[in-house]
């Protein structure tokens, strides 16, 4: 109830009005996040929803998992001795079958066209959950490849709500100060700065230069934390549980930001559309998924803060029951899985079926604007209460004909 209020309170610019009390207790529960992003489309069938045996099902077996009567796909052996934490939904169906819509669809919770741009989860958490007072930047995107202020994921919200990310899992590239330059000079640098970005303000739009004052600001806070940067600090024993590929490195950095208080940190690994030999990818992929997710999950119930960080491992969409004739799987968005874990979530539930060759739900199907209800309300923040405000217009923060998925509620 406290985190329903403070929700709503903060997404309506009223976060200095709420009573001490309640901003302690806000305090000591903070929310955070962690959403590990596989770009593609994990199969649900070579992972969260087996059909061995079936026509469609493949050659991977099933096996039996922490939680009696469930039963995992055999790649994910570390996750099925987890599955007493998680909560796994396999009757996701989100209707959209293109990457470049179907991303933007699921990061945005696919909230009804108002003419605006509405935020990427991480940007919407960046507004609507109570502020950290931890002087870290609220929202990491740990990637491949370059990094960079990324302000477009931010929407109608503006740039300040922008996602830092970390190329590779690095910090910004001037995240260093030369040594020959004092604190005095950076000081007189800075006003320097700050009075040009005023002049310059008085002939551009407002987002261009919150962009880059944003950007500023956040690589200037983490020049005060590179410690979290330094790998000399990890553990031998963190290096071989998580592993050295990449996706298992980017995600002991999301462990070791959201320990340091960031918000949200978003994980994305690419290379899982396996539209030819969906078999021997999903074989390599997927235990580079597997092994450090429940690794993940053990460390956070470990230091007290599963209850308290929720975690998110999905796709955009899954794949075709259907085998095609490169022995692939191609995009299929009308019956896939998803698994949560932490915060405002029951432990050890699967919710929802599909039909016995994988190829439909056959239950209650949920689309991605539930998943956003469920997030929302699992965070403390009453979707259904709680508004943003877009120049003096009030926008729903989810899609207003969607509920969460009581099932895996708490």
């Amino acid at each position: 109830m406290l985190g329903t209020l403070a929700g709503a309170a903060t997404a309506c610019g009223l976060g200095q009005l709420l009573q001490p009390a309640v901003a302690e207790e806000l305090k000591s529960q903070q929310k955070q996040v962690i959403f590990l992003w596989l770009d593609g489309g994990i199969s649900q069938l070579e992972s969260w929803d087996p059909k061995p045996g079936t026509v469609f099902g493949g050659p991977f077996r099933a096996i039996p998992t922490s939680v009696p009567g469930v039963h995992v796909s055999e790649l994910l052996p570390h996750s099925a001795q987890r599955m007493h934490k998680l909560a796994v939904v396999r009757s996701m169906s989100t209707k959209d079958e293109n990457h470049s819509t179907g991303v933007p669809r699921i990061l945005r919770g696919d909230p009804k066209n108002r003419g605006v741009d509405y935020p990427y989860l991480g940007s919407a958490l960046s507004k609507l959950l109570p502020p950290p007072e931890n002087n870290l930047p609220p929202y990491i995107w740990v990637k491949p490849g370059r990094g960079g202020f990324i302000w477009q994921h931010a929407g109608f919200l503006g740039a300040r709500y922008g996602a830092l990310a970390l190329g590779e899992g690095k910090p910004p590239i001037h995240i260093h100060r030369p040594e020959t330059i004092s604190d005095a000079t950076d000081e007189a640098r800075n006003a320097l700065r700050i009075g040009m970005n005023k002049r310059f303000r008085q002939r551009r739009r407002d987002s261009e230069i919150d962009a880059y004052e944003s950007s500023y600001d956040m690589a200037l806070k983490l020049m005060q934390r590179k410690d979290l940067f330094d790998d000399s600090r990890l553990s031998a024993a963190d290096i071989e549980r998580y592993g050295t590929h990449p996706l298992g490195r980017h995600i002991l950095q999301a462990r070791r930001l959201i320990e340091a208080g960031v918000q949200f940190v978003q994980v994305t690994s690419y290379h899982w559309d396996t539209h030819g030999d969906n078999f021997n990818m999903h074989l390599d992929l997927v235990p580079q998924i597997d092994r450090p997710f429940a690794a993940l999950i053990d460390d956070l119930e470990e230091r007290g803060m599963l209850d308290n960080v929720m975690v998110v491992l999905m796709s955009e969409f899954g794949r075709t029951p259907k085998i095609n004739q490169r022995i692939g799987r191609d995009h299929w968005p009308e019956a896939w899985s998803l698994a949560m874990a932490g915060c405002g979530l029951k432990r050890g539930v699967v919710t929802g079926k599909t039909t016995n060759d994988g190829a439909w739900v056959d239950s209650t199907p949920y689309d991605v604007g539930h998943l956003f209800h469920t997030i929302f309300t699992a965070l403390g923040v009453d979707p259904h209460f709680t508004e943003y405000m877009n120049n003096g217009q009030p926008l729903p923060i989810a899609h207003e004909d969607c509920e969460a998925i009581r099932e895996i509620m708490a």
